[in-house]
């Protein structure tokens, strides 16, 4: 009798199975390792998973499987490329267009600058739920929304009977939920939209997963477009939490504008290229329910779209970001919800807060995610002692995204400053050039500042040490 045989002799049936398993899980874990060590990624993110696949492999190996899919080929070969049809107006014929950034964003796979927008700031909740519902009732052949969250509110109820109104009038409504962040409200919740002749997608559906990281891949892009040439863009969600009709007093401060004019063209390719992989239709008979003309010429505001996801070749949000963070001078403010950078932008940040720059970061006190404020910890305390300002929000949750350079570049838009943000999700942001909306974006700043303090530096305990070190640790793949 061999030396096998033998063995399979003194191990049961259940035993041999088991056995058979953990070697089966062994090979996986190891071609998973393989794999990811030769995937572009962020140094941070590759250690992170590389912990949880080998110390936990029982948990990282299907964690990994389900939402490890960063850039997924198939999925981004599939899905209409981000192509915009506006006038030709290029970088060298716009005057206040900063050339390092726009050239980095564009060169990365991000659209080109474009001129002749107008733009006004929404800055509060009620704001931006009254110019929502005025363009739906005003808008006379299209409403394409797009939003990460569609709450099942008085305010989400609100917007679900408008579009539905406007459908029933003929207007060509189409409705764009994420399918995980709408999980409870893109069914039976928006009935009445399809009853009325509206349409209503879900992007990339949780149950049954269409493919392997479909869970992760969410779009957590906020855009709604009327008639193909006025655009609503920013961080507000459709709930009540982000706006409504009346003052809410748990309501999250946050960030967006109404865009006119050529901006709002490509901000309309960006939903026409979802919309297209959602629904397997043909992207020139959406156009073309659209809009009827050009894109017509509004203002003076120069701007720069800039979508990032599996769907855009490279990182253009992430190289534009730091672009601006490198190219600062005098003063940098980051406003943001999450912190959590690679090792570029917060060694970035701190370069430039060691060199004279005025760098400030400003955070929610607590947000509504607290393993993030855990997480952040680290990250606040190095840029602090570099010479940075971190700053506290204490006027409620802080879900703001806003960046700006100097006085010459301001962005704002969908992406937090995380990883997830910068490197998974489909984001959508907006960057300004010209003077007198960069100085409106830095004069909302001035007012968040007033309802800012330093961070209260507590002695750290063991377990807070451990829980803060373990964030840290785990924070690229949060």
């Amino acid at each position: 009798m061999t030396a096998f045989s033998q063995y399979l002799n003194r191990i049961a049936p259940g035993g041999f199975l088991a056995h058979l398993a953990t070697v089966a899980g062994f090979l996986l874990a190891f071609f998973l390792v393989a794999k990811l060590v030769n995937e572009r990624r962020a140094p941070a993110n590759t250690f992170a998973w590389l912990l949880v696949i080998v110390f936990i492999p029982w948990l990282g190996v299907p964690l990994y499987l389900l939402l490890g899919g960063r850039k997924l080929r198939r999925m981004a070969k599939n899905k209409t490329a981000l192509v915009p049809v506006v006038p030709k107006i290029c970088v060298a014929e716009l005057s206040h267009v900063f050339a390092p950034v726009a050239k980095t964003v564009a060169a990365a796979g991000g659209f080109e600058p474009v001129g002749g927008n107008k733009i006004r700031l929404l800055l509060t909740g009620e704001e931006d739920f009254a110019e929502l519902e005025r363009q739906i009732l005003a808008a006379k052949r299209s409403i394409h929304i797009a939003t990460f969250i569609l709450s099942r509110d008085a305010t989400g109820r609100r917007i679900v009977e408008l579009l539905a109104q406007r459908a029933r009038e003929g207007v060509k409504v189409r409705l764009l939920l994420d399918a995980l962040g709408c999980f409870l409200s893109s069914r039976g919740f928006v009935d009445p939209i399809r009853k009325a002749g509206g349409e209503v997608g879900r992007f990339m559906p949780v149950l049954p997963f269409t493919s392997r990281g479909s869970a992760n891949l969410r779009s957590h892009r906020k855009i709604a477009i009327f008639d193909g040439v006025t655009a609503i863009v920013g961080g507000r969600n459709i709930a009540l939490d982000y706006m409504g009709a009346g003052p809410y007093p748990n309501r999250f401060r946050d960030f967006g504008a109404v865009i006119e004019g050529p901006g709002a063209v490509v901000l309309g390719e960006v939903f026409i290229a979802d919309w297209c992989f959602v629904a397997r239709q043909p992207q020139d008979k959406v156009r073309e329910d659209a809009q009827a003309g050009g894109a017509p010429i509004r203002g003076a505001c120069e701007l720069q779209v800039v979508a990032s996801g599996p769907d855009v070749p490279g990182d253009p949000l992430y190289e534009g970001i730091v672009a601006m963070i490198q190219q600062a001078e005098h003063s940098l403010q980051i406003v943001t919800p999450y912190f959590i950078p690679d090792e570029v932008l917060l060694r970035s940040m701190i370069v430039k807060a060691r060199a004279g720059c005025n760098v400030t970061l400003i955070v929610p006190a607590k947000s509504n995610h607290p393993v993030t404020d855990f997480a952040r910890r680290n990250f606040t305390r190095e840029l602090t002692k570099a010479g940075g300002h971190v700053l506290v929000y204490n006027g409620g949750m802080l879900h703001a995204k806003a960046i700006v350079m100097d006085d010459r570049v301001a962005l704002f838009g969908s992406p937090n400053f995380d990883l997830r943000s910068l490197f998974v999700n489909f984001e959508v942001g907006v960057l300004i050039y010209t003077e007198p909306e960069v100085a409106a974006v830095r004069a909302w700043i001035a007012d968040v500042l007033t309802q800012c303090t330093p961070p209260i530096v507590r002695r750290r305990h063991l377990v807070t040490s451990i829980a803060e070190d373990v964030c840290r640790l785990l924070a690229p793949i949060l």
